[in-house]
């Protein structure tokens, strides 16, 4: 499948900055957690394959917002995940570590692909089948400094830190050359979903929105 210039195909991804890194129990909550996250702010929302009919959450999240979201799929681990995904428009495709065979298929779709890696090697092996951005999880690991480390091997290639995001080292992580950031725990918060509580939800998000144009 013949693919747009890497640039091209991470200007959606560049712009939004943030993923929201969603995990809900329904597809109900799924939904009131990424609109209180949009409404705060945060346009980048990856809907986990551990939140229940994730494809069906992608699939409304676009029809409700269209481009003014940038929605995907993340914790994809396998064949049909990507290939399901994909049918429900998701825009890219997140998985937490680097498997080739699935890799690959990933970027049969023509969708964004993301995949995690830690170690050099591991991200030298995500470069090497073709993705396009190579998540860093979890960052909290090594923190901005590793990232940063990377940086000196891989100088070009578009990284993204995930786990232990926060609005207080956002600036720092973009500073250590992040192509944009996955925020979990800290934005999509699991007890506030629970609990229902919208409000929290876009506080978080007004909160990592205001960091995201300090940063820039």
């Amino acid at each position: 499948m013949n693919r747009a210039p890497l640039s091209d195909r991470l200007t959606r991804t560049r712009e939004a900055g943030v993923l929201a890194v969603l995990r809900a129990p329904s597809p109900e909550s799924a939904l009131e957690a990424a609109e209180a996250i949009i409404r705060g702010g945060i346009t980048g929302i990856e809907v986990t394959y551990s939140t229940p009919d994730a494809a069906a959450v992608i699939r409304e999240l676009i029809r409700r917002h269209g481009e003014r979201a940038h929605v995907g799929a993340g914790t994809v681990t396998t064949l049909d995940q990507a290939a399901e995904a994909a049918d429900a428009g998701a825009e890219f495709l997140v998985s937490p570590g680097t498997v080739p065979e699935l890799t690959r298929a990933m970027c049969e779709t023509g969708r964004v692909v993301m995949t995690g890696a830690l170690t050099p090697t591991e991200v030298m092996t995500a470069l090497d089948l073709g993705v396009d951005v190579v998540k860093i999880f979890p960052a909290s690991l090594g923190g901005p400094g590793y990232l940063g480390a990377l940086r000196g091997p891989f100088p070009d290639a578009p990284l993204m830190p995930t786990g232990g995001v926060t609005p207080q080292n956002l600036a720092a992580w973009f500073a250590a050359g992040a192509v944009a950031v996955g925020a979990g725990g800290d934005l999509a918060n699991a007890a506030a979903i629970a609990a229902s509580d919208w409000a929290d939800l876009e506080a978080r998000a007004t909160g990592f929105a205001a960091a995201l144009a300090t940063a820039r």
